[in-house]
């Protein structure tokens, strides 16, 4: 039995039907199957009878050349005229401006450290928190050196006793020393008298008026005022030797007086370190230790940021400094806050390059020599209003444009700045 196979595509109904035939086969088809056969046996042939659309369509291929000669054009014309906007910059702009990625910013950071050792009591300020100078940012224990003041303080005291008796001392010396000088007055009044005496007898005794024994008489009297006189001058002496005496002492006593004022001055200044305060304002940050921690002199307690008086480094090659000079604007790209421009003003060029001020100088006069472009830092600041925003952080990466061109160049009455700021204040 012969099997139609309607997949076949050289399938028709009259090659069905001759193969039934040949077979000795009579197949008569439905109207439905002879429609499906008919429509099968036209699919087979469409390909063959359908004209190409090169044939049925001759203009469309020369259209197609036109529009890609068009597109073309178009795009020729585009890429021209962003030539020529970017040459036009270029020339205008571009060729002025000197543009550096290797820039950060800056800030004077100030590291507080311990003066005295001892142990932390508290430490009152939060992390990142905006800090004025004078506030308190931590205490260490202050036991041992309150002792210290009240043990210099009893010092001083007893010191500035012994230097007020010693005053009184030289009173009362000084009024010994006008004693002494009113004896000797009187012993020389005493010894001018008997002086007289001893010259009148002695006058009589020439004459045999008076005996020889009142002539002796008269002579010890006045050897012995003269021994009074003498006697008296040694008082006076000694007693103006011993004021000056009390008076060295009280000098002396002066000067340790001054010592000890001075340990108590230092004692007190120990007793205010204790207390470690902001010196300038910024925000604390970094801080190293906590309550209860041992400190040491010198170690190392927290960080204030002066954000205030924020500035920028940029660190041109050596040959891009040929144009830049101190006053040129500065536009400030900052990687953490893109889209917020940033201007800025050149103040100064380093005096040498990063590797003269590195630890290590290379010393390129020994051994071989590669020559490497060197770079130098250049100062660039920021004016206030964009520093008291707060926006721009120590350590964060920027990108600076210099407009080089002479017109550029800030005025000597330009808008205060950090740094002149900070002068200011």
């Amino acid at each position: 039995m012969y099997r139609r196979n309607d997949e076949d595509p050289g399938f028709s109904t009259e090659a069905y039907q001759a193969r039934t035939r040949g077979h000795g086969l009579s197949v008569q088809l439905s109207p439905a199957e002879q429609e499906t056969t008919a429509e099968r046996a036209d699919q087979i042939a469409l390909p063959a009878l359908r004209p190409s659309p090169a044939a049925a369509n001759p203009i469309q291929k020369p259209l197609k050349a036109n529009r890609r000669r068009v597109l073309a054009a178009l795009a020729a014309i585009a890429v021209i005229a962003g030539g020529a906007d970017y040459g036009a910059y270029w020339w205008n702009t571009g060729r002025f401006m000197v543009w550096t990625d290797d820039a950060y910013v800056r800030a004077y950071n100030t590291t507080l450290a311990a003066k005295v050792p001892g142990y932390v009591v508290t430490v009152p300020i939060e992390d990142n928190a905006r800090v004025n100078a004078g506030d308190v940012l931590a205490t260490i224990d202050d036991g041992d050196y309150q002792l210290a003041v009240d043990a210099a303080r009893g010092k001083v005291g007893t010191q500035q006793a012994t230097i007020d008796r010693l005053g009184r001392q030289v009173a009362s010396q000084q009024a010994a020393v006008d004693q002494a000088k009113a004896q000797l007055v009187s012993a020389q009044a005493a010894q001018k008298r008997m002086q007289l005496e001893y010259d009148r007898q002695q006058a009589l005794a020439g004459r045999e008026f008076a005996s020889r024994q009142t002539l002796e008489q008269a002579l010890a009297n006045r050897d012995q005022s003269n021994a009074a006189v003498q006697s008296a001058q040694a008082a006076v002496e000694a007693a103006q030797a011993n004021v000056a005496v009390t008076q060295a002492q009280q000098i002396e006593a002066t000067r340790t007086l001054d010592e000890q004022r001075t340990a108590l001055a230092k004692a007190e200044r120990d007793l205010s370190f204790t207390v470690i305060r902001a010196p300038v304002t910024g925000v604390f940050g970094n801080r190293a230790v906590q309550t209860g921690d041992f400190v040491q002199t010198g170690q190392r307690v927290a960080s204030v940021v002066p954000l205030d008086e924020i500035f920028i480094d940029a660190n041109f090659k050596e040959t891009q400094l040929a144009s830049l000079r101190p006053g040129q604007k500065v536009t400030v790209s900052v990687d953490a806050v893109p889209g917020h421009g940033i201007s800025g003003t050149v103040a100064s060029l380093s005096p040498a390059s990063g590797a003269v001020f590195s630890l290590l100088p290379p010393d390129n006069a020994t051994g071989n020599f590669t020559k490497i472009v060197q770079r130098l830092p250049v100062r660039i600041e920021v004016p206030v209003d964009v520093a008291t925003q707060r926006l721009l952080r120590p350590g964060m990466s920027v990108e600076v444009s210099v407009d080089t061109r002479m017109g550029n160049v800030a005025s000597q009455e330009r808008p205060a700045t950090t740094q002149t700021a900070a002068a200011e204040r």
